[in-house]
């Protein structure tokens, strides 16, 4: 598998999530396995009106390469514009969002909202190829409701005007994140265009990872909400691929570890109490589904300090004696 000058070997891929793919996540994400990742997605009208926020989403790490710079907009001039101050943030890739399903941005005629409307869509697209040097991907659903699944036409088109490799969440809009995803139409896609398909959705496991490559021949696997708080997902899907066998997380004090090398690296871009809230859907998702945790899951939640976070899992992992074992 290509994009441009990348090259894969059943890759992968961290997903562009909105308040979790920052860059302290990515990076860890990269160094676990991940073989490539997405920033959140950056909204191409703040981006050209120079919103501080926005340009902090596209600064990027050395290590974190390859790394994609995700945008979203609905204005063919701003569109252009954010592609080419991302390109000089030094990406590998540009990504637009065609799949976002959140009202704010659907309902506004931006993300998924565009699946309503194709010949925008191919528009917006080709006027972005054209516009940068680097490979430019899509990320979308398949269509805005069951009555309304065009994906596959969309993927031929999308490969006419030159997009370099099509990420496919295999659900409509109307369905957001319930039901099932219909990974069949991966597979549909993937026999219908030359250009790398990326799968997505409903892969929670390793198993579903080798479950996506063997039903619908994508040429990668993108993982999204099953990375959060367990960005282990990526070397336990690689060892899965190689032999069969799923190794399983690392040792709690291992996890706990890692989550505060994130938080530390959150704290010296943002704000502390920020940080450590917007880190709390990590410490959650790996704290889930240990016995007797309820009480320690809602004390951690409660900090707003990296001191605070600390101290109530070096208390944990040593037994609730107060030693300082996460560093």
């Amino acid at each position: 598998m290509r994009i441009g000058e990348l090259r894969f070997e059943r890759g992968i891929f961290l997903a562009p999530m909105e308040d979790v793919s920052d860059r302290p996540f990515r990076r860890v994400c990269r160094r676990l396995g991940a073989d490539m990742v997405t920033t959140e997605f950056v909204s191409s009208e703040a981006l050209i009106r120079k919103v501080a926020r926005s340009h902090g989403k596209i600064r990027l790490a050395d290590d974190e390469h390859p790394v994609g710079i995700q945008l979203y907009g609905n204005r063919e001039e701003a569109l252009v514009e954010a592609a080419r101050v991302s390109e000089r943030a030094g990406p590998d890739v540009i990504d637009i969002n065609f799949g976002c399903p959140v009202k704010k941005v659907a309902c506004k005629g931006a993300g998924s909202g565009l699946l309503r409307e194709p010949e925008l869509l191919l528009r917006l697209t080709e006027a972005v190829v054209r516009a940068v040097s680097l490979p430019v991907t899509v990320k979308t659903r398949l269509g805005w409701d069951d009555s309304s699944i065009v994906i596959v036409d969309l993927a031929k088109r999308l490969e006419d005007v030159g997009v370099a490799a099509l990420t496919l969440h295999a659900r409509t809009r109307k369905q957001m994140f319930k039901g099932e995803a219909a990974w069949e139409w991966i597979g549909r896609v993937k026999q219908a265009v030359s250009i790398p398909v990326i799968g997505n959705g409903d892969v929670r496991t390793p198993a579903d990872v080798a479950r996506m490559f063997e039903t619908t021949g994508c040429d990668a696997v993108m993982i999204g909400r099953a990375a959060i708080g367990n960005p282990w997902i990526f070397p336990r899907a690689k060892a899965y691929l190689r032999t069969g066998i799923d190794p399983g997380p690392p040792e709690r004090a291992e996890q706990v570890a890692v989550f505060m090398e994130q938080l530390r690296e959150a704290v010296r871009e943002k704000e502390e109490r920020k940080a450590v809230l917007e880190m709390r859907k990590h410490l959650s998702a790996i704290l889930r589904g240990e016995p007797n945790i309820s009480e320690v899951r809602a004390e951690a939640l409660q900090q707003t300090s990296v001191e605070g976070v600390r101290d109530v899992l070096a208390r944990y992992l040593a037994g609730r004696e107060p030693v300082g074992v996460c560093g």
